[in-house]
């Protein structure tokens, strides 16, 4: 009996050492464990999938100059606009050469030579330019943010010119190397050759000399929960409460971040004041750390463009626009939708907003619509230049909700030197 009682004792001597050793083992700080750390502890509702940056960054609109003042225009995802570039992709740059804007004539050299002229809009630093094509950069030109490259060749001349803009907007960099010849650059041009016609305006936009046609879509769309946007932004979503706003927007903090959702714009902003600092910050890392934020919390909804990296008093704003196949959609005043904002201080992102909602792509209804062009566009656009002369033009999407649906409309986007932004349809 007392034998019995001793070999009962002893294996719950051997359970409880067992047990111990499992809460030692897998219980302590620092192991794969039910401790975790804030980063690891609430499960991201996915939105979308991860992205590279590399996805992110392209031209916003390819300028073919064919000579003899002949112009035409490729946009993100045309044929001849993602073949271009991904030979481009595969040429290399280098010994870089700074030079004043004033040196060049770009009058004579748009209507004279042929070339290929690629916008990017607000401008891309160089250290993330380096990411999608092949440059070799000195410590100058590594530092500037470029927002055109024009690659061209000149009459009599064997090389081909390869120069990079300063967002500065007075200097250049001429690549003294470039892995292209004159028989490259032409080859590219000839795509343009039976394409649409356009028409340089004071060398700042084009008029399409013939109607454009695109897709009007409606896309059955519908809403991220608060519940799913509070588990994808706050370590512990059962610790937020609630606090409502007099304009009907909704408040969630925990007390030391907040989440405000207007529900009426279908629209969060996210705000982190309380964000450790990282330290050094420029444009390139700022657009990676945003990049990798939304990777990890919530993801990319769409087609995506690295817009602006804009620096202010003490903090920078990144922004991706969104595209609805070669185009990009814009916001009406009611319905905020197409765009990621986030703000930045020293490396670290303190702000970040973008739309609630999302569409079901596969259950799209798409009809084909135009764009007027020529002359009848030129008598709407001379309206505007009343005001401020016209800056750019280029077709987009204007966003509206048609109940549980969203509308996709194709619009003339018109920027106005003052910064306006107008739209035609």
């Amino acid at each position: 009996m007392k034998e019995t009682i001793k070999s009962w004792i002893l294996a719950l001597l051997v359970c409880g050492s067992l047990v111990e050793s499992y809460y030692l083992i897998y219980r302590l700080p620092g192991s794969d464990s039910a401790v975790m750390s804030e980063n690891l502890y609430v499960k991201t509702d996915n939105m979308g999938p991860e992205e590279k940056v590399e996805n992110l960054l392209y031209p916003d609109k390819m300028i073919i100059h064919m000579g003899e003042d002949k112009h035409t225009l490729f946009y993100p995802g045309s044929t001849f606009y993602d073949l271009i570039m991904n030979r481009l992709k595969g040429r290399g740059f280098e010994s870089f050469q700074r030079r004043s804007v004033q040196d060049f004539d770009w009058d004579k050299i748009r209507s004279e030579n042929s070339g290929i002229e690629l916008s990017f809009g607000a401008g891309i630093p160089v250290t993330l330019l380096q990411r999608v094509m092949q440059l070799a950069p000195d410590s100058l030109f590594q530092g500037e943010s470029i927002d055109r490259i024009w690659i061209y060749n000149v009459k009599n001349d064997s090389k081909a010119h390869a120069v990079f803009f300063s967002t500065r907007g007075d200097i250049v960099y001429e690549a003294a190397k470039a892995d292209l010849t004159v028989q490259d650059v032409q080859q590219h041009v000839d795509f343009g050759m039976n394409w649409t016609p356009y028409t340089a305006v004071n060398g700042d936009y084009y008029v399409p000399e013939e109607k454009i046609s695109l897709v009007e879509v409606e896309i059955p769309s519908g809403m991220y929960t608060i519940e799913q946007m509070q588990n994808n932004l706050f370590f512990d979503a059962g610790s937020t409460r609630y606090i409502p706003e007099k304009d009907g927007s909704k408040i969630y903090t925990d007390s030391k971040r907040s989440l405000q959702v207007d529900q009426e714009q279908n629209w969060m902003s996210y705000s982190d004041p309380a964000a450790l600092p990282a330290g050094e910050s420029t444009p390139a890392k700022d657009a990676l750390e945003a990049v990798d934020f939304v990777n990890k919390h919530g993801g990319w909804n769409g087609t995506y463009r690295l817009a602006s990296t804009e620096e202010g008093n003490q903090e920078r704003t990144v922004s991706f626009q969104q595209y609805y196949g070669s185009y990009p959609i814009m916001s009406k005043p009611k319905l905020q939708y197409g765009a990621i904002n986030l703000e930045l201080q020293q490396g670290t992102v303190s702000s970040y907003e973008r739309s609630l909602m999302y569409t079901e792509e596969g259950k799209a209804v798409k009809q084909i619509v135009e764009l007027p062009g020529g002359d009848e566009l030129r008598a709407k656009l001379a309206q505007f230049s009343e005001a401020s002369p016209v800056k750019d033009l280029t077709p987009a999407y204007v966003a509206s909700v048609n109940g549980e649906k969203l509308k996709l409309l194709p619009v003339w986007r018109v920027t106005l030197r003052d910064g306006t932004f107008l739209t035609l349809n």
